[in-house]
């Protein structure tokens, strides 16, 4: 599950540190909650969505059932029967409540959660004073994945209840507009690469997830990278030029995707008397030609680059190309607050946008990489049983926590999925 790098965790300070560090998560998605009434809480669009109360819950089932229960004798869960209700995929911790089933869990309401989330910190607290030696590095160990795995949720938290309020009459927003300059799109040029003998996955300290492991060579033939993600104005072209309904464009799967689903635009775009708008968590507006397309699939973004004569990256063609180009962790991440893509600077010289804004669909499907071994365990179910039908992202978006991304990081949602934030950057070989 998680590359189990022995933190070093024994000193006071370091202990302070995690401590820190586990209170500005744990009260980030509190924050991200705060603006929602407990109606908002409790909704669940479809069935691969969640309500916000459940992902306050399960964030916190997942310490008190992998740190608190096996690390801080004497611990008692808050309720025994949280655990069928908030566990969300581990066969070996149990049973659980079917996933499209959450939202009917009108009991145990909000309260009740955040009650819970207060029992468990109190836990956490008392742990991080008492715990020493191996039991100590068990449980910091765990602690920093649970941490990350609570970053995840929060990215879910805004992804999941956008596409409830978009299915709302009024299209209310979850937070307000943020003003944003006027921006001309920049122009699209491609950054050339000489491949080669490369290495790539997570190498040396800190934390990682154990699917970016072991860190192992590749070979890349030379390539080329656009310079931006596409924009809107952009796809926009390729709807005009009948996109949607030109099976050439598309794979087998993703055209019958597109007749059984009715696809015509990007999920949330709707076409009205005026022109197009886009709803967004700061509720509907119209399209913005210069900010990169967001919430299309693995589908759409194969069929676009095939219309553009181009094509997909491979993930490791972005990591060695994000490495190589000295990409910088930041970019429009959740942080600013915009929770919405933005048009690249002006004047960017390179490769722009390749953090924040988006998730960048690539042509690599998520399998193991060579060597790859999950962990022992229940917490060995995080990720190695997913490693099937499903496409990689790269690159994080603007509903991503900062500090959470890697250029090693490996996101991966199925090829239909529209209600990630993925976007589409272009490649070609050299």
């Amino acid at each position: 599950m998680v590359s189990i790098h022995r933190l070093a965790l024994d000193s006071p300070a370091d202990r302070s540190g995690l401590a820190r560090r586990y209170a500005m998560v744990r009260q980030r998605t509190e924050a991200l909650a705060v603006a929602l009434s407990p109606e908002d809480q409790g909704l669940q669009s479809m069935p691969d969505a969640s309500p916000t109360k459940w992902h306050r819950a399960h964030t916190t089932w997942f310490f008190e059932t992998f740190v608190l229960v096996p690390h801080l004798p004497g611990y008692r869960p808050f309720d025994p029967d949280y655990g069928y209700l908030f566990n969300s995929y581990y066969e070996a911790v149990g049973p659980r409540h079917p996933r499209p089933q959450r939202g009917m869990l009108s009991r145990p309401g909000v309260g009740d959660i955040a009650r819970y989330r207060a029992h468990v910190d109190a836990a956490m607290e008392r742990l991080s004073v008492a715990a020493a030696g191996p039991s100590w590095q068990a449980a910091s160990a765990l602690i920093e994945l649970g941490l990350n795995h609570e970053e995840q949720h929060q990215e879910l938290i805004l992804m999941d209840i956008k596409h409830a309020l978009s299915l709302n009459p009024l299209l209310p927003a979850y937070a307000p507009a943020r003003p944003s300059p006027a921006r001309a799109a920049s122009a699209l040029e491609f950054v050339e690469f000489p491949g080669g003998l490369r290495e790539i996955g997570h190498g040396g300290a800190g934390f990682a997830f154990d699917n970016e492991s072991p860190r192992h060579k590749v070979w890349l033939a030379p390539f080329r990278l656009a310079s931006r993600l596409v924009t809107v104005g952009e796809y926009l072209a390729f709807i005009a030029d009948d996109g949607y309904r030109r099976a050439e464009l598309w794979l087998s799967d993703g055209w019958a995707t597109v007749r059984q689903e009715g696809w015509t635009a990007p999920l949330y775009w709707r076409a009205t008397g005026q022109g197009w708008t886009i709803f967004t968590l700061a509720g509907a507006r119209p399209l913005d030609l210069a900010e990169p397309v967001c919430h299309v699939s693995y589908y759409e973004a194969e069929a676009f680059a095939r219309w553009a004569g181009k094509r997909l990256p491979t993930e490791a063609e972005w990591e060695i190309a994000a490495v190589e180009a000295g990409v910088a962790l930041d970019g429009n991440l959740m942080d600013r607050g915009i929770y919405h893509p933005q048009p690249a600077e002006p004047g960017a010289a390179g490769l722009a946008q390749m953090v924040g804004d988006v998730w960048e669909w690539t042509q690599s499907p998520y399998s193991p990489y060579p060597g790859y071994r999950p962990a022992a365990g229940a917490v060995g179910e995080y990720n190695g049983k997913f490693m099937v039908n499903q496409m990689v992202l790269r690159g994080g978006a603007a509903v991503t926590p900062p500090g959470h991304v890697r250029l090693s990081y490996r996101n991966f949602f199925p090829p239909a999925a529209r209600w990630p934030f993925g976007g589409i950057r272009l490649a070609e070989d050299a």
